[in-house]
């Protein structure tokens, strides 16, 4: 099985002869032995230690609560993302399929990088969506279909495409479906994003569907299953900018190849 993959300022100097008035009384009083001001350092180190440890605890402690919370969103991911995928990426960030939740905000949010042409599927109904969504539908850049069927494109329509917060709902028989359909309509690349499985329950999404979060060993042998390689190249190239970035992915991030 293929493994997938964090002073004191100085004080005036008496003169001899001060020295000597003083140096019987000087001599009584010792000077604080070397030792002390080593403690006072190694306590110093101590103290910003566990203050840097406490605000990354604070962090993680948020993040867990988020996804108990239901708030954390792998389309927000991607938005923070853009920069990132665009220094992996290059010039196959100039026309992007976003598929998932929240397609018109993410398409909105590719549209403003220059020389990126973007467009979108809702999987779900806009019913509830602003206007400036709801103006987005139809004009055709944000399209509404059920992810589970055919999608709406030629093959290799795009060279880039990536779904978010739609996959961690759909059982391996829809997955059996919708992977292939997504890969078929890119000529570079499918990026997923999911969320990470942790130990606390995630809500449902507003149709009342369950979340499965999954492991990325799931996702890496369900990618075997579905003859899908992973793009190391680009994955390698994508972590480093992230880290050039300090970004801290809050989703787990799969970079595959399309089919042939």
């Amino acid at each position: 099985m293929k493994v997938w993959r964090r002073p004191v300022n100085p004080a005036r100097r008496p003169s001899e002869s001060e020295a000597a008035s003083f140096a019987s009384h000087l001599h009584s009083r010792s000077r604080p032995p070397p030792y002390l001001s080593i403690a006072l350092l190694i306590l110093g180190a101590i103290l910003v230690i566990g203050y840097l440890r406490a605000g990354q605890d604070a962090l993680g402690s948020r993040l867990a609560l988020s996804w108990a919370q239901g708030d954390v969103s792998c389309s927000e991911e991607v938005q923070r993302a853009v920069p990132i995928l665009k220094a992996a990426y290059g010039n196959s960030m100039q026309k992007v399929l976003h598929v998932g939740p929240d397609a018109c905000s993410t398409v909105s949010r590719l549209l403003r990088e220059e020389e990126t042409d973007a467009w979108g599927v809702e999987p779900y109904d806009t019913e509830d969506a602003d206007r400036k969504c709801k103006r987005m539908v139809k004009s055709g850049l944000v399209r509404v279909a059920d992810i589970k069927f055919l999608l709406p494109y030629r093959a290799k329509s795009f060279p880039l495409v990536i779904v978010s917060d739609a996959l961690d709902y759909l059982s391996p028989k829809y997955l059996n479906r919708t992977i292939p359909e997504l890969a078929r309509v890119s000529s570079s690349g499918l990026i997923i994003f999911t969320g990470y499985p942790r130990n606390v329950k995630a809500k449902a999404n507003r149709y009342g569907n369950s979340v499965k979060l999954r492991s990325a060993n799931w996702w890496g042998d369900y990618f075997d299953h579905l003859s899908l390689e992973e793009n190391e190249d680009v994955a390698k190239k994508f972590e480093k900018a992230a880290e050039k970035m300090s970004h801290i992915p809050h989703c787990q991030i799969f970079h595959l190849k399309p089919y042939n």
